[in-house]
């Protein structure tokens, strides 16, 4: 679990230990297997599953919001080859304002 924390923390210093523990439950079996647990932000299906899953369901966000927000973590992560998915979704979360959604 720390491991997450000090990911996101490179790019979010003051994040939330418990947001980021939810990101975890959230993905769940997911995190186990080294492909899944990365975003593969080349791939156009990767990104839309990222919009329709994780922004939709769990932040309850527009796909236009979501894209807006996956743009701007984008940007961030830039030049990271290996984005993973927690970290990846929580400055997701970050970027468009709804981490209080996420406990």
């Amino acid at each position: 679990m720390s491991d997450y924390l000090a990911d996101v923390r490179k790019y979010a210093p003051n994040a939330s230990e418990a947001a980021v523990n939810s990101i975890v439950k959230y993905c769940g079996i997911a995190l186990r297997n080294a492909d899944s647990s990365l975003v593969s932000a080349s791939d156009p299906k990767e990104l839309a599953t990222v919009r329709d899953g994780f922004a939709a369901k769990k932040l309850g966000l527009s796909a236009e919001a979501a894209e807006a927000g996956i743009a701007k973590v984008l940007e961030k992560m830039k030049g990271v080859n290996h984005k993973g998915r927690v970290t990846f979704y929580y400055l997701l979360a970050e970027a468009t304002g709804t981490l209080d959604k996420l406990g």
